[in-house]
């Protein structure tokens, strides 16, 4: 990480050093670099997610969460490709809100979830801006050489199959934002701290053609998928799976679909394979449900009520 002046240099070696978890590669953060070595019979995934205040976190998230919830966008990138995690290098840009405190709840933050996922940091850079808080990081996992798993590998006859619950990004913003009651709060950590599906990674390369993760919405990463791999789609909104604070109205299920911020993984399945997946993965305790299909053809076929709907906005778009 480079930096300014020796205050900034102490404060990376008292916050961010750690993190490093001593692994030779990051070279203590004393560099401009870091080193890996290759590993035989292995291919370096590489994926990177930034996070925005007002965009990707409200202003009142504690910072913690914050750095849980950039950890964990990343690391869902890598499950969707069948990678397992090694590290990453982080960027932060700090708002003037961010004191020297806010500094270290971000970085404890990171201590919690670098231990739950086994990460190194790698290195990165620290800088100031008079605009919103803004951090980023690049993540690095390995797979095994050629079994990467693309979002163009789908082929015609796939079923679409998507992990855990849709909507829960969607039912969070709507509790943080006050329009949906949460006295628990449960429903605001769906937004704040969703849970990547790390524990997919193998089952993934084992079964599927291809996979994205959701972010910007299931219609939208599905369609990923299809474009990517020269196909159509076919989605059933009634068969979404939804999360049980959910409303049970057409408008609240293509809500859930368009929403985004779930994290879950979608993905293509051949039609012999889907009794193995979806085996494997309730026994790790994770539901895949059928969703749709992949078709020949360039459309986007979404149904809800045995009809097919139009759909004005399929998911998040960042321009």
């Amino acid at each position: 990480m480079s930096a300014n002046d020796g205050g900034e240099f102490a404060e990376i070696a008292r916050l961010f050093a750690p993190l490093t978890r001593g692994a030779p590669e990051a070279l203590g953060l004393l560099d401009d670099a870091a080193v890996l070595g290759a590993r035989p019979g292995q291919d370096l995934v590489i994926t990177t997610d930034a996070l925005v205040e007002g965009v990707h976190f409200l202003s009142d998230d504690p910072l913690d969460l914050v750095a849980r919830k950039l950890l964990r966008v990343n690391l869902s990138d890598l499950a969707a490709k069948g990678a397992s995690p090694f590290g990453y290098l982080l960027t932060t840009a700090w708002s003037p809100r961010c004191d020297a405190a806010a500094r270290r709840l971000f970085a404890d933050g990171l201590v919690q979830d670098g231990d739950t996922y086994n990460l190194i940091l790698l290195g990165g850079d620290t800088v100031a801006t008079p605009g919103p808080l803004t951090v980023s990081a690049t993540m690095l996992g390995w797979v095994p050489a050629g079994q990467m798993v693309k979002r163009s590998g789908a082929q015609a006859g796939d079923r679409l199959l998507v992990s855990g619950a849709v909507g829960k990004g969607w039912l969070g913003l709507e509790a943080r934002r006050g329009r949906l009651a949460d006295p628990d709060g449960t429903q605001a950590a769906y937004y704040r701290l969703p849970e990547p599906r790390v524990v997919l990674a193998g089952l993934l390369r084992k079964h599927a053609h291809a996979a994205a993760d959701v972010s910007d919405g299931l219609i939208a990463d599905a369609g990923h998928i299809a474009t990517a791999s020269g196909l159509g789609l076919t989605i059933d909104l009634d068969a979404l799976p939804l999360p049980p604070e959910a409303p049970i109205s057409g408008e609240a299920r293509v809500s859930a679909a368009t929403g985004g911020d779930d994290y879950e993984i979608v993905c293509a399945v051949p039609p012999e394979a889907v009794p193995a997946l979806t085996s494997s993965a309730a026994a790790i305790g994770l539901a895949m449900t059928d969703v749709g299909a992949f078709v020949i053809g360039d459309g986007r076929d979404v149904q809800l009520g045995g009809r097919p709907i139009a759909i004005a906005r399929s998911g998040w778009r960042h321009i």
